[in-house]
């Protein structure tokens, strides 16, 4: 399934300027010394193995040939000694010197460049998914699991890959070009012009590959996204495929976003089967224009508008210097690759980064302490988008340790009015107030932590039971967690399982079932002890005397503190304080079970309806 076109997070990554860039200045700031360590070892690795050349060229002019004094670029004659042994000797000890501390710095510079490397995305993939922790719940009704998780995975590990191979292949390119080039300009600048001519045409090849790169990886990246979203949806909901016989319409709607990511691939392919194969061409073209020019040079004399001589031993080093010189620009193509990939992975990462958090806490927001409990809705709108109202103009309110009763068709918007009392969406007129406050005025922190939700989509993390109980009440002792289990009526069956409370429960809870994890969740929140309780179809999953069992549990617990309670089974809500029916975003009947009996309207209906059911 394609992303929209015109989604928030397409939006924000457009915005998204020069985003490499960005990612140095925020995140690779901060681990500057690896960085600088890296590159102080790299320099001085790479100008080590540069030495072997230069010393076998001085030593073929001075000790083997005795046709010219033992040099080395850059140092003093005074230096190296006179006598043909001690310069052989000089010459052995420098090239056995120079793999020396090529291998120890070469590995200096691998640990700190990794170092700098897989801190920089430790602390880009912790940041992005604690700023996808803090995005609104508007944010994940619109995007795709996959689609999120292509950015804290494929694009994370893209950054990684161009921080630790192209910035070292980078590194070395930069110290290796830069150093032969003064190797040799300062052996024969004629014959270096020569040798560095296709310079210039592979920086031209290099421009035309990243401007017609750029928005085929940002295609690619977003093939990715979809691809994942297909198949997590689609393994997520494995049960309704099987059930439904509808393995091939999934393998089939997998296998068109798989070809989509195909082609969007073989898209940025195309180009670097001309790219690739182009730099390499220049590079090896130009190792074999400096084989000719120079060995025409030593046999008939300078060719062309050349002047004056090349000895024996410059020949053997500018040879031996062009063969170095070859692979690091034949790279050139990897590290274009991995750069625009990683620009498009970034741009992607901080765009998920720019979107603001429309519910947060206010500037000014203030701890909810001594929470009593009255909840008050003032004249309430809300809808998910600018066309679609959910509630329009709903008002109730309830003391503390009343019990209000949410009934209704589905859809009506009665979990929407759970969800705004916890602020996991904002108002869009009205105000929704505890004990006075207005919800968003206070700390999102403090809010939550004096309501408890129980969602009628049951979600539990891979993890134990206890663990599971416990969750957001980390430093509950066992005995508190048994205690909780049991006024949810599932100590029983935990007590059953082979390891108790210490039963895995795999993802999402599959091992249990519906009702088993129903009561576990009622049991987390029985644990938070808050002072407000709000249960969205609590026990839907559950037979009808585990609901009784539970439900006089739930009354015990809701009889010192504000409970709503959205109902399916109208029969568990008879005894509620106030009964509210819910139809197309607006309440039309509230009373008591009695009250709205007697009025013969729309809850009596409902009643006599499920009644009715039952006693058939």
């Amino acid at each position: 399934m394609p992303e929209p076109e015109d989604s928030v997070f397409d939006r924000y990554r457009d915005r998204v300027d020069r985003p490499i860039r960005r990612l140095f200045r925020v995140y690779g700031v901060p681990e500057w010394p690896y960085f600088a360590a890296g590159m102080v070892a790299n320099v001085v690795a790479r100008v080590a193995s540069l030495l072997p050349p230069v010393v076998l060229g001085a030593a073929i002019d001075s000790v083997f040939t005795g046709d010219a004094p033992y040099d080395l670029p850059l140092l003093p004659a005074s230096l190296f000694p006179n006598a043909q042994a001690a310069q052989f000797e000089l010459s052995a000890a420098l090239i056995a010197g120079s793999f020396v501390v090529t291998a120890v710095f070469t590995y200096l510079y691998g640990v700190a460049a990794n170092l700098f490397a897989h801190r920089v995305m430790h602390d880009v993939r912790t940041d992005s998914f604690a700023k996808m922790q803090a995005l609104d719940m508007s944010f994940f009704d619109d995007k795709q699991t996959g689609e999120v998780m292509s950015v804290l995975n494929n694009d994370a590990s893209n950054l990684e890959v161009f921080l630790d191979d192209a910035l070292q292949n980078s590194a070395r390119l930069v110290v290796m070009v830069a150093g032969i080039t003064v190797v040799l300009v300062s052996e024969n600048w004629q014959l270096a012009v020569v040798t560095l001519s296709a310079i210039p045409l592979m920086f031209v090849l290099t421009r035309w590959f990243m401007v017609r790169a750029a928005p085929r990886y940002e295609r690619q990246r977003a093939a990715v996204g979809n691809l994942n979203t297909r198949l997590e949806n689609s393994l997520a909901g494995v049960e309704l495929v099987k059930s439904n016989a509808a393995e091939d319409h999934e393998t089939g709607r997998v296998t068109d976003a798989s070809y989509r990511f195909f082609q969007d691939t073989m898209d940025v392919l195309r180009l670097s089967y001309v790219y690739r194969p182009g730099m390499e061409l220049l590079a090896g073209l130009s190792f074999a224009v400096t084989f000719a020019v120079g060995g025409y040079w030593l046999l008939y004399g300078p060719p062309l508008f050349l002047t004056g001589s090349l000895s024996p031993g410059a020949f053997v080093t500018f040879i031996f210097l062009t063969q170095r010189f070859v692979t690091p620009l034949a790279e050139v193509s990897n590290i274009v690759d991995q750069y625009e990939n990683a620009k498009a992975s970034s741009a992607r990462v901080f765009g998920l980064m720019d979107i603001p958090a429309e519910v947060a806490d206010a500037d000014d927001a203030t701890e909810l302490t001594g929470v009593e409990g009255r909840v008050e809705y003032d004249d309430v709108t809300f809808g998910y988008d600018d066309e679609d109202t959910v509630l329009d103009g709903v008002s109730f309110d309830a003391d503390p340790g009343d019990t209000v009763a949410l009934v209704g068709p589905t859809g009506a918007g009665k979990s929407t009015l759970c969800k705004l009392l916890l602020r996991l969406y904002d108002v869009d007129d009205g105000a929704v107030r505890v004990d006075g406050h207005d919800v968003r005025s206070v700390t999102l922190d403090s809010l939550r932590e004096h309501v408890g939700y129980v969602s009628q989509d049951t979600y539990l993390f891979d993890g134990t039971i206890a663990e599971n109980v416990a969750y957001g009440e980390f430093d509950a002792d066992r005995e508190a967690i048994v205690a909780a289990a049991t006024a949810a009526d599932a100590h029983e069956f935990i007590r059953d399982l082979p390891d108790g409370y210490d039963t895995e429960v795999g993802e999402r809870g599959v091992k249990l079932s519906g009702g088993q994890r129903q009561r576990v969740a009622i049991a987390r929140a029985i644990l938070a002890d808050p002072e407000i309780m709000v249960f969205d179809e609590a026990t839907s999953d559950v037979d009808t005397e585990t609901e009784r069992r539970i439900q006089a549990s739930l009354d015990d617990l809701a009889a010192d503190r504000t409970a709503v309670v959205i109902a399916h089974r109208l029969s568990t809500v008879r005894d509620a304080d106030q009964i509210l029916v819910v139809e197309d975003g607006d309440v039309t009947e509230r009373g008591t079970h009695d009250d709205l009996l007697a009025r013969e309207g729309r809850y009596a209906d409902l009643w006599h309806v499920q009644t009715t059911t039952l006693d058939g």
